[in-house]
C-alpha cells in the first residue's frame, strides 16, 4: 500500500509540474544582428510578448521590432521601405512595414505585429528591404532565432 502511494504522489508531481517545453517565456526581447559582417553599426530589437486588444477575446502575440542604423532599402535594388519577417519553418509566416523616423540621416526603423496566435517555438525574426508597390520582399538584412530569447 505504502508502495501505491508513494508512485500515485510521484506521477501526482509530475503532472502538476510538467517539464520545460520548447515555448519561450513571455515578454521576451532578441538582439537582432546583421547578417553582412559589414553593416557593424547596423542592430535592432524585437520585443515579443502577449497582448489582449478586445477583451473578452483571448490574448495574442505581439512582435514589435526597431533597427537602427541600416543603410537605404534602395541600395539592396528596386525596395523603398524595410518590413519585419517573422516565420516558422513550413508552417506560417508575417510580415509588416517598418515606418522610418524623421532623422534626416539614417532614420530608425519601427512596426508591429498583434494577431498572432501561433505557438511561438522555432520562430525566426528578421528586417529585410521590401517594395511597397510590388510588395517584393528582399534578402535578411538583420535576424536571430527566437530560440536565444532573454
Amino acid at each position: 500500500m505504502k508502495q501505491f502511494v508513494l508512485v500515485f504522489f510521484l506521477f501526482a508531481t509530475l503532472a502538476m509540474y510538467p517539464s520545460q517545453t520548447n515555448a519561450i517565456s513571455m515578454p521576451c526581447s532578441l538582439l537582432l544582428e546583421p547578417v553582412d559582417k559589414n553593416l557593424k553599426n547596423a542592430k535592432g530589437v524585437a520585443l515579443i510578448y502577449e497582448v489582449q486588444l478586445h477583451p473578452p477575446s483571448f490574448a495574442r502575440t505581439n512582435i514589435s521590432i526597431l533597427a537602427v542604423h541600416l543603410p537605404e532599402p534602395s541600395s539592396y535594388g528596386d525596395y523603398n521601405s524595410y518590413e519585419g519577417f517573422a516565420f516558422i519553418p513550413d508552417e506560417i509566416s508575417w510580415r509588416f512595414r517598418l515606418y522610418p523616423t524623421a532623422e534626416e540621416e539614417s532614420p530608425t526603423w519601427a512596426g508591429r505585429f498583434d494577431l498572432i496566435t501561433a505557438e511561438m517555438e522555432n520562430v525566426e525574426v528578421q528586417v529585410r528591404p521590401s517594395n511597397s508597390k510590388t510588395k517584393k520582399l528582399g534578402p535578411r538584412i538583420l535576424t536571430k532565432n527566437i530560440k536565444s530569447c532573454k
